[in-house]
């Protein structure tokens, strides 16, 4: 047997905001993984600026703790919905889970998501209550529900006797019970090691390793991310890649890397049950095996989730373009596009009839505007299309659409508004509970209903409700679902908003922009208050004459220009208009520019649907 280190997977697992990436925090600074005096920022391994500004994890990644001479390896998952293949590749890296629930949300939509997909493979999660030091705490109740849902899940006997622990990730502690209280996560720490069996030894079998994530390095190419299941790796020598198709390439491994804390250490060799980081395999892709050359044996390939939404990625052809971006022509975008296409597995990209334009998939709106975002502050510009539901043909030829779980969750007041409002977009209610004051509706919606109903849902609630939703299936069409009701206020001109032009036009909508803005024709500066779009003139000053009195100037108050986001942006726009995004700013504006143009393309658009 080889002289090699205990070696245990873990992953934590849970829904948004449920505390996952606190509770890394807590493992790494209780395993002396930081200096004394290295200054620690909260939620470490949410090291991208989207993730930090946004609160959320989007990247899966890895770090490991060495315990009682055991190395653990951490991955901590996303929790959002539009990330989920990122969880079910994880999941099967590793030998147990932590499931993290609030003590007083309980199980969400993506709790139930994530859970299946551990309780399918095997494993024999963890459950920990967090915020055990909320108001509204309810943690028995809560375990409660979480035997419901292990039940509903078809969860074995072996996998219904989970430990049960309860903490507050923040304050970096875990109990074994309510009644006993703890100042570390020790108790969790033993709990891992009790329930669950480090990786057996196998390195004396012929090397064979999966990968399951991507990354990508500017200076050594693209890395493949995996568990070695059998065997040792070694830098340098060369090993069978085998691919989806069943093609067998043989290629060398030119960087190995292991996780050491939160850094990647480069390594000669590596062994069974380890997370590796491999260089040197340009086309590495997820679900390859990487096999010893005299024992070829591929393991079940990884099946990655289809996208169920997709976006137009248009060069930026507006008046203002090129003003702040530098990088706006076609050539760029598909570089960009292309580059991302080496780590983002769940993203599909299509050519169009046009050079100018991209077709890209992805696995909901967060997923496609996190990389436009992204893209944006790299220095691109480009204008996107209304995201639009990837519809697909059951085995008997009949047209089905992706459904959604939505959990909604808002004052009683506010119930009849959320119902009326899913009710107008093809929605069924599936459950609805009441507490405290809070009312728990659960529906099944199609994801086209869902398009722009996040704004309504706040503006709904004034911003006391909370929203949740994920893919829960196919299901048949539902038939035409009402777009926005609002018509939009399309500037007839080019130059700079004037005071005098706003004041005028805020009593016929909302406004979009404020004073001196600059604007050019066909750009949207409002939304009209009626269900037409408005032709308006926001250049026009007030004409200045020889005779001036205070008592005949109006005071012109402006009420504050709504700012959208770019999530927000992409919701409010209909299937005529599109989406500017520059490195400094989001403008909506028409796909015709001019008036002549929308009216030719209205006309277009007529004469395809008589077809």
């Amino acid at each position: 047997m080889s002289n090699r280190e205990k070696i245990l997977n873990i992953a934590v697992i849970a829904h948004v905001d449920a505390g996952k990436s606190t509770l890394v925090d807590a493992f790494l600074r209780q395993s002396d993984v930081f200096r004394d005096n290295e200054e620690v920022v909260d939620c470490v391994m949410d090291s991208n600026d989207l993730e930090r500004e946004r609160g959320i994890t989007i990247y899966s990644k890895n770090c490991s703790i060495i315990h009682n001479g055991v190395k653990i390896n951490i991955v901590d998952t996303p929790g959002h919905a539009d990330f989920s293949s990122e969880v079910e590749r994880i999941i099967r890296t590793v030998d147990t889970v932590i499931l993290l629930v609030d003590s007083s949300e309980g199980p969400m939509p993506q709790t139930r998501f994530v859970l299946s997909k551990a309780l399918e493979i095997g494993l024999k999660p963890i459950l920990l209550i967090n915020k055990i030091d909320k108001k509204d705490q309810r943690a028995e109740e809560v375990v409660d529900k979480v035997y419901d849902l292990f039940l509903d899940l078809n969860a074995t006997d072996e996998q219904l006797d989970f430990p049960i622990l309860y903490g507050v990730a923040r304050e970096g502690r875990v109990q074994y019970d309510l009644d006993t209280p703890s100042d570390n996560i020790d108790p969790l720490f033993d709990t891992i090691l009790k329930h669950c069996d480090p990786y057996p030894d196998k390195d004396d079998q012929p090397a064979q390793m999966q990968v399951s994530a991507l990354a990508y390095d500017d200076y050594i190419g693209r890395l493949g991310i995996g568990r070695i299941y059998n065997g040792v790796l070694h830098q340098g020598d060369t090993y069978i890649r085998c691919n989806e198709q069943g093609l067998n390439e043989r290629e060398t491994i030119s960087k190995l890397f292991v996780y050491k804390g939160l850094s990647r250490v480069d390594v000669k060799e590596a062994h069974s049950g380890d997370i590796v980081v491999i260089a040197g395999m340009p086309d590495i892709n997820i679900g390859d095996t990487i096999c010893d050359p005299e024992h070829v044996e591929p393991m079940s390939h990884i099946p990655i989730e289809e996208p169920t939404l997709s976006m137009n990625f248009h060069v930026n052809t507006s008046p203002f373009a090129g003003q702040s971006g530098k990088y706006v022509t076609s050539r760029n975008l598909k570089e960009r596009l292309e580059k991302e296409l080496e780590v983002n597995v769940g993203l599909k990209v299509e050519e169009t009839d046009s050079a100018d334009c991209f077709k890209v998939s992805g696995r909901g709106e967060l997923h496609i505007s996190i990389l436009i975002e992204n893209m944006r502050r790299e220095g691109y510009e480009l204008a996107v299309s209304k995201p639009e539901v990837i519809l697909h043909e059951d085995e008997n030829g009949h047209k089905v659409e992706p459904v959604e779980e939505v959990v909604c969750i808002a004052p009683e007041e506010y119930q009849g508004a959320i119902i009326n409002k899913l009710n107008l977009r093809k929605g069924v209610m599936q459950d609805l509970n009441e507490e405290n004051g809070y009312v728990r509706i659960t529906y099944q919606v199609p994801t086209r209903g869902l398009l722009g109903f996040r704004t309504e849902f706040i503006n709904e609630t004034h911003g006391e409700g909370t929203l949740v939703r994920r893919i829960s299936g196919y299901e048949p069409y539902k038939g035409e679902i009402p777009q926005r009701m609002q018509g939009a206020m399309i500037s007839n001109g080019t130059g700079t908003a004037m005071t005098y032009a706003l004041w005028n036009l805020q009593e016929r909508g909302t406004l979009f922009i404020s004073p001196q803005t600059p604007v050019y024709e066909g750009m949207i500066i409002g939304e009209s208050a009626k269900n037409i779009d408005m032709d308006v003139n926001p250049l026009k000053n007030k004409k200045l004459t020889a005779i001036r009195s205070t008592g005949r100037d109006e005071a012109m108050l402006l009420t504050p220009p709504r700012v959208f986001s770019l999530e927000e942006a992409l919701e409010w726009i209909n299937d005529d208009e599109l989406v500017e995004v520059t490195p400094d700013a989001i403008r909506l504006r028409k796909k015709g520019l001019t008036a002549m143009d929308r009216r030719n393309l209205y006309r277009q658009k007529m004469a395809a649907q008589e077809q």
